[in-house]
């Protein structure tokens, strides 16, 4: 009905304008800042690649690209993650994984987690991440993730076995954000803030999805890009879904490690002014 009234665009001929007239009238009539209008005469539908046989030489240069391992001072280690690989690519690069990321963090005191240029990444992949860093039991139940066209709910849980240690519950755990943190690592950062298993350091995220499509409207060349998922967190009955995962200490996205260090540097001194205040 707002649209049949608004008979103002069809004067409207340059289709980029259109599209972007059209999203911002459908935003304001649906009130969700992830439905898109696009104008795209060359677009062609993205067909997800068969996992290839990749050269072990091949796979650990994809691994580095994707993920940055440094540790800094202080036995403080630091991971820039930008897509979080599902599940036949973590077993697939199993040994890597070990050889060039975690058995360098495992025995180091504390975890920076960068997801400010997370941004892609698979459903299959959040428990993972997230068993790294809580018990092998009892399990938990993470997510659980609707698809609409589908008609399937996707329960997500904890994982019993790992590739690997687990890094525990103990050490102080970080996860840095930006407002472009998107998806999946939303997902994470979620699941781990509800656990009250990390403190989120940096602005709010996106508030994407997990799954997008892109929907042609009809004979044109203008889509619709629509959420097709919904998450829901179990044990708050909620999702970080449009609204985004809230940090816990809210600061400038390329201010947030430096103040993580801090955070992480000062609650290693409480024993010790608890100590001296009891004295």
């Amino acid at each position: 009905e707002a649209a049949g009234s608004n008979t103002e665009i069809l004067s409207i001929s340059d289709p980029a304008t259109l599209s972007s007239v059209l999203t911002d009238g459908v935003k304001n009539t649906v009130g969700d800042s992830r439905v898109k209008v696009t104008y795209e005469p060359d677009y062609v539908p993205a067909v997800p690649p068969a996992m290839p046989d990749i050269p072990p030489e091949h796979l650990a240069a994809v691994i580095k690209g994707t993920v940055g391992v440094e540790v800094l001072d202080g036995n403080i280690a630091y991971l820039k993650i930008q897509h979080i690989i599902g599940e036949k690519m973590t077993w697939k690069a199993g040994p890597l994984l070990l050889e060039y990321i975690w058995d360098k963090v495992l025995p180091t005191s504390s975890m920076n987690l960068d997801f400010r240029s997370a941004v892609s990444g698979e459903l299959s992949g959040i428990p993972y991440i997230v068993s790294y860093f809580t018990d092998s039991e009892p399990l938990i139940h993470i997510d659980s993730v609707y698809d609409r066209p589908s008609d399937t709910t996707t329960e997500l849980w904890s994982m019993p076995t790992l590739l690997g240690k687990r890094y525990g519950t103990s050490k102080p755990l970080i996860i840095l954000t930006s407002n472009n943190t998107l998806g999946i690592a939303e997902d994470v950062a979620y699941c781990l803030k509800n656990l009250k298993r990390v403190t989120i350091v940096g602005k709010n995220t996106a508030g994407g999805t997990v799954k997008t499509d892109k929907i042609k409207v009809g004979d044109t060349d203008f889509y619709v890009s629509v959420p097709v998922t919904k998450s829901v967190y179990p044990i708050t009955g909620k999702s970080w879904e449009i609204n985004g995962v809230a940090p816990n200490v809210e600061v400038a996205a390329e201010d947030a490690l430096d103040t993580a260090i801090a955070i992480i540097k000062l609650r290693a001194e409480i024993p010790g002014l608890v100590q001296a205040a009891t004295t």
